[in-house]
């Protein structure tokens, strides 16, 4: 199975469900901006109790490593899970929502576009896949969440809110980093 085939798969799973979702990380960073390679889609997700049996259906085992045990895990203490398709080493990090000021309005914001043909998916806005990089930089300090950064600002530039992302920054303690790459940016 290639990138583009589970994201799709995991697309259909999700609406088929009913799960609200949006697709972040790095293949919403290269959808925005240049590509690179990456071995997981990063997801957020809005799962619920009820939705555990249709997600282990979803991900037969025969194809797929899930476990419902951390799927509840998950859910209880807001955090991620992981769906891994071991014979292609590809894996799918589920991020149960927070409900929080920032969770609340990327759900907002979610633009509906057609990453592989024939299929629409929910990505998370530019400006937050943004916002969560900086915030995975200031943790980590993984020059590769600059790099996605500064490459979308140069691709998608025109169309980003920059105001959204300094209020969030300041909001999240992340405004010497927002500062930092827009000095970046013009060296």
């Amino acid at each position: 199975m290639e990138l583009h085939e589970l994201l799709k798969y995991l697309i259909n799973a999700f609406e088929k469900l009913g799960i609200q979702y949006f697709i972040t990380g790095s293949i919403a960073s290269i959808f925005y901006g240049e590509p690179r390679f990456t071995n997981d889609i990063d997801v957020v997700a809005d799962i619920e109790e009820e939705h555990i049996s249709g997600l282990l259906k979803s991900f037969p085992e025969d194809d797929f490593y899930i476990s419902e045990d951390a799927i509840r895990n998950a859910i209880r203490h807001k955090r991620q899970f992981n769906i891994i398709h071991p014979s292609s080493g590809l894996k799918i990090d589920v991020i149960i929502r927070k409900r929080d000021a920032f969770d609340n309005s990327r759900f907002k914001r979610i633009e509906r576009i057609y990453p592989i043909e024939d299929t629409h998916a929910n990505f998370s806005s530019p400006e937050d896949v943004i916002i969560m990089k900086m915030r995975y930089y200031k943790e980590g300090e993984s020059e590769k969440h600059i790099r996605d950064i500064t490459s979308m600002l140069k691709i998608s530039g025109d169309s980003i809110d920059r105001d959204y992302i300094k209020n969030w920054a300041l909001r999240l303690d992340l405004l010497d980093i927002w500062k930092a790459i827009l000095a970046k940016l013009v060296e």
